[in-house]
C-alpha cells in the first residue's frame, strides 16, 4: 500500500534524472578505459583504435544495453574480445637474413627501477590511514574528480580537500618512501 504523496514523489524524481548518453560516458570514462587498453597493446596508437573499435561496438549496442552500470564492463569486454580478434588475425611475416637486426639501445629510466618506486609508493599509500587512503586512491589511481570521490565516499568536497592534502602531506614526508624511492637503506633497517 502506498500513499498517495509517495507515488507522485518517486515519480518526479524518476523523471528529474538525466539519462546517461553515450557521449557523456566516454567524456567520463575515457581515460580510465584508455589506461585499460593500454594494458592490452605495447603502442599507444594502436591502444586508441583497440579502444575507438570497442566504444564503436558499445555505441552500436547502446540501445540494447539495458543496465548502465555495467558498461565499463561491457566495454572491457570489448576491448578484450576485440583484441583476441586482432590477435588471432595477424599476420606474420617472416624474412630470412644473414645479421640479426640489433634494437638500437634505449636511453631512458630502467622499468625495474620504475616499477620499484611504484611498488614503494603503493607501500607508502598503504601506511595511510584507512579514510585518506581511500581518497587517495579515488582521486590519483581511479582518476576521479574531487566531487566524485566526495559522492562516492559521501563526504563534502571540502572534506576530500583536506583529507587528500594531509595524505599526500604525509607521503611526501615519509622517510620510508623516501629511502625507498632512493634505494637507500630506510629509517627501520638502519636501526637494525
Amino acid at each position: 500500500m502506498t500513499t498517495p504523496g509517495t507515488e507522485r514523489s518517486a515519480r518526479a524524481s524518476v523523471s528529474t534524472v538525466t539519462p546517461l548518453t553515450f557521449t557523456s560516458y566516454v567524456r567520463n570514462r575515457g581515460p580510465v578505459l584508455l589506461r585499460t587498453a593500454r594494458s592490452l597493446t605495447a603502442n599507444p596508437a594502436d591502444a586508441e583504435d583497440l579502444l575507438q573499435t570497442a566504444l564503436t561496438k558499445t555505441y552500436l549496442s547502446w540501445e540494447r544495453i539495458e543496465d548502465h552500470r555495467a558498461l565499463d564492463g561491457y566495454v572491457r569486454r570489448a576491448l578484450l574480445n576485440t583484441r583476441t580478434s586482432q590477435w588471432r588475425k595477424r599476420k606474420v611475416d617472416e624474412f630470412a637474413v644473414e645479421d640479426l637486426p640489433e634494437p638500437e639501445p634505449q636511453a631512458g629510466p630502467d622499468p625495474a627501477e620504475q616499477q620499484a618506486v611504484r611498488d614503494a609508493m603503493w607501500r607508502a599509500v598503504l601506511r595511510l590511514p584507512a579514510r585518506q587512503r581511500a581518497m587517495v586512491v579515488l582521486r590519483y589511481y581511479e582518476d576521479l574528480s574531487e566531487v566524485q570521490t566526495a559522492e562516492v565516499l559521501g563526504v563534502s568536497v571540502g572534506t576530500v580537500k583536506s583529507a587528500v592534502s594531509r595524505a599526500l602531506a604525509k607521503l611526501r614526508e615519509d622517510p620510508q618512501l623516501a629511502a625507498d624511492a632512493l634505494g637507500e637503506p630506510g629509517p627501520a633497517t638502519a636501526a637494525a
